[in-house]
Order: C-alpha cells, then sequence, then structure tokens
C-alpha cells in the first residue's frame, strides 16, 4: 500500500488532550503507512513542550513564526507549506487552524479533513473563531468529532452529515500505573486526607465552581481534599470562591502540568464537574489509572460511560448530586472495585489508541481514494 502523506495543522504550546492524540497518532501510524509532518505557531521562543516532544519522538514538525492574532502572513506560510510538502491528506484542529486553512484555500492542494473538540468561549478571540467556524468547515471534505452531541451542533451549523464522522480519544491501557506517594507529601497533603482530583483547563465549561461547592458539602469525616491540576482564565475567581467557602486548607491548585499522569498515582476519586464536554481525555486517564469517577452527564460522556456500571452520572450544576457520589466512593470499596474493573475493560476494548489509529487511517483512505 502506498504511503500516505499526511499535514496536520495544530496550535499548541503544552501537551493537551488533543495535542496528545495527535503526537500518539503520528507515532503510531507510521506502522499503517502514514507519514505525518506536523505545523504549529510560535509567537516568541521558537520552541515549547509540543514541538519538543514531537521532536523527541522523531515526529517530522514545521513551524509558522506569527507576529499576533491575526497576522496575515501566517496564510501565506501555510500555503508555501503544503507547496513544498504536497501532502495527500491536510488536517487541522480547532477553529483558528479551521479558519486559517479556509482562508489559504488549502481545500484546493489537498483533501482538507478537520477536527473538531469542541467550543470554548474564554475570550472575544475565541468566540469569533467560533463564529467563523461556521464558514470555515463548509469547504472540509470532512469534519472529525467526538460525540454525538458535538455531532448535531454541526449539522445544525451547516455541515453536512454525511461529512461528520465520530472517532472518541484513545488512551494506552497501561497509562497511569503506579503510586506516587512522595507527590502527596510534596503538595503538603497528609496520608489520611481523601483526594479528589480535577485535571483541565480552568475554563468556565470545567465549571470547578460548582465541584468547589460539593467538596464544601462533604462530611469532614471524610477528610477531603481536592487537588486541581490546570491552568486558565477562571483561575481568580477559583481562588475567590476558595476563600468564600472557606476552603484554602482543602484545597490545592498545582498550575499547568506537563503531565498529570503522577495525580492520579494520588487520587481516591476523579470528578468532571463540566457544562460541555467532548470525549475527555481526563475521563480516560482515569478510566486507565483506575481512579473512580464523578462525571456530569453531558456531551460524549454518556457514550463513554454507564451511570453505576463504569462511573457515577450526576446532571451539571448539581453541587448536591455531585456532593452524595463522591461520598459513595469514599465510602464504599466494592463499589469502587467494580466501576473500576468495568472502566478498564472499556479502555482496552474500545479506547485504545491503536483501534484510534486503523479507525482514522480508514477515514484518510476513504478520502484520498474518492479524490484520485
Amino acid at each position: 500500500m502506498n504511503a500516505l502523506r499526511l499535514l496536520a495543522v495544530m496550535e499548541a504550546y503544552s501537551i493537551t488532550g488533543p495535542a496528545k492524540n495527535l503526537l500518539e497518532f503520528a507515532r503510531l501510524a507510521r506502522d499503517a503507512g502514514v507519514e505525518t509532518t506536523l505545523v504549529t505557531y510560535t509567537r516568541g521562543p521558537a520552541s515549547n513542550l509540543f514541538i519538543e516532544t514531537a521532536r523527541q519522538n522523531g515526529i517530522p514538525i514545521e513551524t509558522i513564526s506569527e507576529r499576533g492574532a491575526y497576522d496575515p502572513s501566517v496564510v501565506t506560510a501555510l500555503q508555501e507549506l503544503a507547496d513544498r510538502l504536497r501532502p495527500d491528506i491536510i488536517q487541522t484542529h480547532a477553529v483558528k487552524s479551521h479558519f486559517l486553512a479556509r482562508r489559504a484555500k488549502l481545500f484546493r492542494r489537498a483533501p482538507w479533513v478537520a477536527f473538531h473538540h469542541g467550543y470554548t468561549w474564554t475570550s472575544l478571540q475565541a468566540r469569533l473563531y467560533n463564529l467563523l467556524d461556521r464558514w470555515s468547515l463548509r469547504a472540509a471534505k470532512k469534519v472529525v468529532t467526538v460525540s454525538v452531541p458535538f455531532r448535531e451542533e454541526l449539522a445544525a451549523k451547516g455541515v453536512r452529515r454525511e461529512r461528520i464522522e465520530i472517532v472518541h480519544n484513545a488512551i494506552r491501557p497501561d497509562w497511569g500505573s503506579g503510586v506516587h506517594e512522595r507527590l502527596r507529601a510534596q503538595l503538603g497533603i497528609g496520608p489520611d486526607r481523601k483526594v479528589i482530583l480535577v485535571v483541565g483547563r480552568l475554563s468556565r465549561e470545567k465549571d470547578h465552581l460548582t465541584l468547589l461547592h460539593a467538596v464544601r458539602g462533604l462530611d469532614a469525616s471524610l477528610s477531603p481534599h481536592l487537588v486541581i491540576v490546570g491552568e486558565g482564565p477562571e483561575r481568580s475567581r477559583i481562588e475567590e470562591r476558595i476563600r468564600s467557602l472557606s476552603l484554602s486548607d482543602a484545597v490545592t491548585l498545582t498550575g499547568q502540568q506537563d503531565s498529570a499522569e503522577p495525580y492520579y498515582g494520588i487520587a481516591d476519586v476523579a470528578v468532571l464537574s463540566s457544562r460541555s464536554e467532548g470525549s475527555p481525555n481526563a475521563l480516560l486517564e482515569a478510566m486507565a489509572a483506575g481512579v473512580p469517577v464523578v462525571a456530569t452527564r453531558v456531551g460524549g460522556i454518556p457514550e463513554m460511560v454507564a451511570h453505576n456500571e463504569s462511573a457515577l452520572l450526576v446532571e451539571p450544576g448539581d453541587s448536591s448530586a455531585m456532593t452524595d457520589a463522591i461520598s459513595r466512593l469514599m465510602r464504599d470499596p466494592d463499589l469502587v472495585e467494580r466501576l473500576t474493573g468495568r472502566s478498564r475493560e472499556l479502555i482496552r476494548e474500545r479506547h485504545s489508541p491503536e483501534a484510534r489509529v486503523r479507525q482514522l487511517v480508514g477515514i484518510y483512505r476513504a478520502v484520498q481514494n474518492r479524490s484520485l
């Protein structure tokens, strides 16, 4: 089978969920005959964690220097890259790259597959790109998204339904194995405390405030301690709410971390308190690490886990239900064993990186064949 040349465009500075999946795909897809070249933007420093990780894994990566959020030279640079590398498929991730690909008319150089990871509303710039996505995505041959609700959202924006594919995120089944008690000591969390972990960007849709109220409602006898891993624009609001709820001694904010893996090694419960989600990597990480999960019933979460079988699901914004679910997991080891056992089975059966690579390569080959 002929090699397929893939050009993948992503704005990334750290190893976020989408970045992790892209790097894993690029590494594994070599065996399936896919040669991936990554493209990312830099502003200021010429390198970052995403770029260095790609290079360490032997994945070719091109960088485009941009002077600001709306640098028109990026469009020309993308065109020149596509002309030089002559890819069989061009892939973009998230609304900014979709817009730039449409502006550069990259779809005239090779079939374009756009990855939709959901929308955030953290800035005026992000909201503008979100609105422009309605225009951008109509030129893509395929749009890959991560959940049924996201597919319906895209169809409502005018993307033809037959062009939308659902591909859930993936994780290695052995991810998160290991206990990191030294980390607990470094964070100043006593051995008697029950650790509740939330991993993700500190943005409004993750709804950390509801989780804080849920932790405040827990019985003091459980000795709960919440660890928040991530950084983002909501940090000041989260810190203010911690103070107002008198939770300063029961919450640790770690900031952005290169990897959340060690934190699962000290967690008794993982929580996704989000009001909007696609196919969350934080859920897959907890499942692979064997940490029981409380999650909101939003987005693709009910497609990935079932209530009382592989996780406990609650309605978004319901702090009382979240409190009760966390308390159940802290008090019932048999329930924890049942949920985590089934979660690990689901990771092996449905969410391995190899299965995701096969699904995506099938999509790319079909698009390529229709374009020949």
